[in-house]
């Protein structure tokens, strides 16, 4: 694990590196984590999706993320401890101080929101109020049914511009880095290169500065999906099932009629 509390000021050092980075949503899986030198750890509103059965993010609510937070902190991990933003809790500068102090509060040591220019007087107003910011562009899982599924983004010259646009205004408001999803390659080194900020990708190919993965896809434990992009096909969900599979066995075959 490292060898003492990560900063933001040690992530953004980490701009130029290949760091990794992983999510989690319980103390046990923190624990783990922190144990195998996670630098960030991510309390993600994809725990909507592999934990709590939703279709998508825009489920999650500010206390479910509340509630997993909480769990993961008390693991007291080194890595730097960010929470998610859910959906609808920072559409406003108000409503987006509030949410950030709530998880706060719970443990994060940084908070997660999506977006880029559209929401740069919330990102501005939160790192204002003292809690650091972790930007998210490119596909934004919660507004997935506002664009009708999960699309990669950055095809063409105009978008990629966009992007382009919103990374430097996160970097300008005080953000300490992004997520960039579903990013074609081009646009995600284009990005990468546009800032000083550390870039992390997940499913954006290797150009970024640092990867992030959902943990129970890299797993292989996701019980509906496992994206394309998970490059280590691990399945540990077959043994799993096979461990249960055994000692239901074994407990039928030891029981004994008095």
């Amino acid at each position: 694990m490292p060898e003492q509390k990560v900063t933001v000021e040690d992530i953004k050092a980490l701009k130029g590196t290949r760091f990794p980075s992983l999510t989690a949503y319980d103390y046990g899986m923190a624990k783990l984590l922190d144990a195998a030198g996670m630098p960030l750890i991510l309390v993600g509103d994809s725990l909507g999706m592999v934990v709590l059965g939703y279709p998508d993010t825009t489920h999650v609510t500010l206390e479910d993320i509340e509630h997993h937070t909480r769990a993961v902190a008390r693991a007291r991990p080194n890595a730097l401890l960010v929470a998610d933003l859910p959906y609808h809790t920072y559409q406003s500068v108000d409503d987006a101080v509030v949410s950030a102090r709530r998880l706060r509060d719970a443990g994060a040591e940084a908070v997660k929101g999506e977006g880029g220019r559209d929401i740069d007087a919330q990102v501005r107003a939160i790192i204002a109020d003292g809690i650091p910011f972790l930007g998210h562009l490119g596909m934004l899982p919660q507004r997935v049914k506002e664009e009708g599924g999960y699309k990669i983004k950055g095809k063409v010259e105009a978008e990629r511009a966009d992007l382009i646009a919103d990374a430097k205004a996160l970097e300008a408001a005080g953000a300490f880095g992004m997520i960039l999803e579903l990013l074609t390659p081009q646009a995600a080194r284009e990005v990468t290169e546009a800032v000083s900020i550390p870039t992390i990708g997940i499913g954006s190919g290797s150009v970024c500065d640092g990867e992030i993965l959902v943990i129970t896809d890299l797993f292989g434990t996701s019980a509906d999906f496992i994206p394309r992009h998970v490059p280590l096909k691990h399945d540990l969900a077959g043994r799993m099932t096979e461990i249960v599979s055994e000692w239901r066995t074994h407990i039928s075959k030891s029981w004994k009629h008095e």
